[in-house]
């Protein structure tokens, strides 16, 4: 299976919603922070992405981008990661993120990202 099309929850209790795949892999939807996110003020937030072919990779990986809806700094976050499907049919995704706030100079670029 490992359809990404759907609702997936964090274990910080982070939703993503993905639209439905289109027939070139890609999809669309959007993230709503957890309790995790501290006092930030973080508001539904658009996302991008796109998987592997499942025809062609039964455990594929994926990508995607979220554009922050922060009220006091933008950010961008990127999730690489694969889903993967146990002996009982159940999905589970693993992934990396990467999170980049805007620096004011290039010399403040070296803590923008985490």
């Amino acid at each position: 299976q490992c359809l990404l099309s759907g609702s997936w929850r964090t274990d910080t209790g982070c939703r993503m919603v993905v639209s439905t795949l289109g027939k070139d892999n890609r999809f669309s939807g959007f993230y709503l922070p957890g309790p995790a996110a501290g006092n930030l003020e973080l508001l539904t937030s658009p996302l991008e992405g796109s998987q592997q072919d499942t025809r062609l990779v039964p455990q594929p990986t994926f990508y995607f981008t979220v554009n922050w809806g922060l009220r006091e700094a933008p950010r961008t976050t990127v999730f690489l990661g694969q889903c993967y499907v146990d002996t009982k049919g159940e999905e589970t995704l693993h992934a990396l993120w990467l999170l980049r706030e805007v620096a004011d100079s290039p010399e403040e670029d070296w803590k923008a990202t985490r």
